[in-house]
């Protein structure tokens, strides 16, 4: 069965692959499913080691740079022995992040005392500014992983319902020979970045037009993911590999640093396939 932990890494890959200022903090403790996305972003994957007080310190100090930082350990290293930590480089500078334990409360019984945290919650609850969420299921873990991403990515304000389509999530790759969902050999050179993208919890079969006009504008935005791994036009056209096919977009620069105007040519696959029935009105020939 998959549980809560298995599902957290994988949804924080993604993340720190999306935005530039996600970042995550371990001590130890789960760094070995991090360990593909510590070697595609170290500088935003930190383990500092058996150090539960530096493990919160350094995250503190990552917020301060303008980073969002996920912080994750067992709920007892977590939570209660660095509470210090939590209450001064956290709570009194201000500096958000967004902590994640494993084992909270009396989860895992048999780690002993030592990893058991029944005042977790009650601790957290002593302190202002702190919201606490206690998910019950997989499901439910990773949308409010999703939803505190929206938050610090300002698509959301802390009011709004949480949605399953916001923030968008994908993965990006640079153009290889592919097939098609029809069969058809799609070559490397007809396209310029490769894209398969997740709608409301699966996977798209061709690319939203959302998601089509977001991907287009970090491409043309340098320093973001896509712009490194997308081949570069000198007209802003931009080619996206789907499943369904190839859509081509142009990013059309605006003035004064503003986010380009994009244009969508056609779409990938067949949207509708339809037949009408017409009357034919008395005196006019059928």
């Amino acid at each position: 069965m998959e549980t809560m932990r298995d599902r957290f890494a994988p949804a924080l890959s993604r993340m720190l692959d999306e935005d530039p200022r996600v970042a995550v903090v371990l001590a130890e403790i789960g760094k070995d499913a991090f360990r593909e996305a510590m070697a595609r972003h170290p500088d935003r994957v930190i383990n500092v080691g058996i150090r539960e007080q530096l493990l919160v310190g350094a995250a503190a100090g990552l917020a301060l740079t303008g980073l969002r930082p996920v912080v994750h350990t067992f709920a007892s290293f977590l939570v209660e022995r660095p509470f210090e930590q939590i209450k001064l480089d956290l709570g009194h500078q201000d500096a958000g992040a967004v902590l994640v334990s494993a084992a909270a409360s009396f989860d895992w019984p048999a780690g002993g005392y030592t990893h058991m945290s029944p005042g977790d919650v009650a601790l957290l609850d002593t302190l202002d500014g702190w919201t606490v969420h206690v998910p019950g299921h997989p499901d439910e873990a990773e949308t409010l992983l999703r939803r505190q991403a929206a938050l610090a990515m300002g698509l959301a304000r802390e009011g709004d319902p949480v949605s399953h389509a916001v923030p968008k999530v994908g993965i990006v790759a640079r153009p290889a020979p592919y097939h098609t969902t029809q069969g058809m050999l799609v070559d490397q050179d007809e396209y310029d970045l490769a894209v398969r993208m997740v709608s409301m919890h699966a996977p798209h079969p061709a690319i939203g037009l959302t998601s089509a006009v977001a991907l287009a504008t970090a491409a043309a935005t340098p320093g973001t993911l896509a712009h490194r791994v997308a081949r570069q036009t000198a007209d802003g056209t931009l080619r996206l590999g789907t499943p369904a096919g190839v859509v081509t977009t142009r990013a059309v620069p605006a003035p004064d640093s503003a986010s380009p105007t994009v244009l969508l040519h056609r779409a990938a696959r067949r949207i509708a396939r339809a037949e009408l029935l017409v009357p034919v009105l008395e005196g006019r020939p059928a």
